[in-house]
């Protein structure tokens, strides 16, 4: 048996400081140990998006890097996108609007994958909102109402913004 290492990381703006087995993923360290089971688990091969979270504000597989990897760093997940008063964001309200959601096996990844399109890009096109979700598998929406919901929360926050 391995060794437990230490991990001390903030998720969610609350820190954290836990031993973990060194071959721990960073989904099964938030999922098992912390209890945020919104990272979802599909692949297990980083292909289908389901498990990305924000480390330090950018996108990562936590299927594919270890929790250890993830020490001293600030992790962002799902369920930390919602308002401190339990409101959606905007994005997750737009979901809600525009059906982005079926099964919503996929929602926490393609919310994350957006999360960090919209705050980089707030002028992104459809295109570029097409190509950031290619990374984010879904078997029900079709994408339709997941593009909607992204492109009505750039609308709004550049509504003068042409081309979309």
């Amino acid at each position: 048996m391995t060794a437990p290492s230490t991990v001390a990381l903030t998720v969610n703006d609350r820190a954290y400081e836990k031993p973990v087995d060194p071959r721990t993923t960073l989904a099964d360290f938030l999922r098992q140990e912390l209890g945020l089971t919104g990272t979802h688990v599909g692949c297990e091969h980083g292909a289908c998006g389901a498990c990305t979270v924000l480390l330090d504000g950018q996108s990562v597989r936590a299927c594919l890097m270890f929790a250890v990897q993830a020490s001293g760093h600030a992790v962002t997940t799902v369920e930390g996108l919602a308002h401190p008063d339990g409101s959606l964001s905007p994005l997750q309200a737009a979901f809600r609007e525009h059906h982005g959601l079926q099964c919503g096996f996929c929602t926490p990844g393609m919310l994350m994958t957006l999360t960090e399109l919209l705050r980089d890009n707030p002028t992104a096109t459809e295109a570029e909102v097409r190509d950031t979700l290619s990374g984010n598998l879904c078997r029900c929406t079709g994408y339709a109402g997941i593009v909607a919901a992204a492109l009505d929360v750039l609308a709004r926050l550049a509504p003068d913004v042409k081309g979309r």
